[in-house]
C-alpha cells in the first residue's frame, strides 16, 4: 500500500525534505514507513487536534493504533485511543486484544517505532520518549514479530 502526499504535507523530520520547496509534486511513501492517520491530513491539523486533547484531557495519552501493513491479525474498530498516563503497555495491550476480540491463543505484538516496548512501562514513559511531532502516540500491532526487534 502506498500513501501519496503532496511535497509539502509531508511530516518534515528525519532524513526527509521538502525536495526545494513548496511543491505540490506527489511523493511515494510505504505505508511502513507513515501510518494511514498520517496520511489523512496535514501536520498542523493534527497537531492541534492533538493540542487541544491534551489541555481537555492532560492525565491521558493521546494514541494511534494501526495494524502492521501485511498482517492476518483482525483490524481494530478505533484507532484513536486516550490512554489513562498511568496505564501500563500490558494493560493497553490487553485493550487492544479485547477490542480485535483475538482468542487468548493468539498472539499480538504492539510496536513503537518498530521496537517491542517494555509491557511493565507506563504508557507516560512510551509516549515522552516516542511521541510523534504532531503530538500523538503511534502504535502498530500485528500477530507476529514482523520488525524483529526486541
Amino acid at each position: 500500500m502506498v500513501c501519496l502526499f503532496p511535497v509539502h504535507a509531508l511530516p518534515l523530520h528525519g532524513s526527509y525534505s521538502t525536495l526545494g520547496g513548496y511543491t505540490n509534486v506527489p511523493f511515494r511513501l510505504k505505508m511502513s514507513e507513515f501510518s494511514l492517520y498520517l496520511c489523512s491530513m496535514f501536520v498542523e491539523r493534527r497537531q492541534a487536534e492533538a493540542n487541544r486533547i491534551r489541555e481537555k484531557y492532560p492525565d491521558r495519552i493521546p494514541v494511534i493504533v494501526e495494524k502492521a501493513e501485511r498482517s492476518d491479525i483482525p483490524d481494530i474498530d478505533k484507532k484513536k485511543y486516550l490512554v489513562p498516563a498511568d496505564l501500563t503497555v500490558g494493560q493497553f495491550v490487553y485493550v487492544v486484544r479485547k477490542r480485535i476480540k483475538l482468542s487468548a491463543e493468539k498472539a499480538i505484538f504492539i510496536f513503537v517505532k518498530n521496537t517491542l516496548p517494555p509491557t511493565a512501562a507506563l504508557m507516560s514513559a512510551i509516549y515522552e520518549e516516542n511521541k510523534d511531532e504532531d503530538g500523538f502516540l503511534y502504535m502498530t500491532y500485528s500477530g507476529e514479530n514482523t520488525f524483529g526487534l526486541l
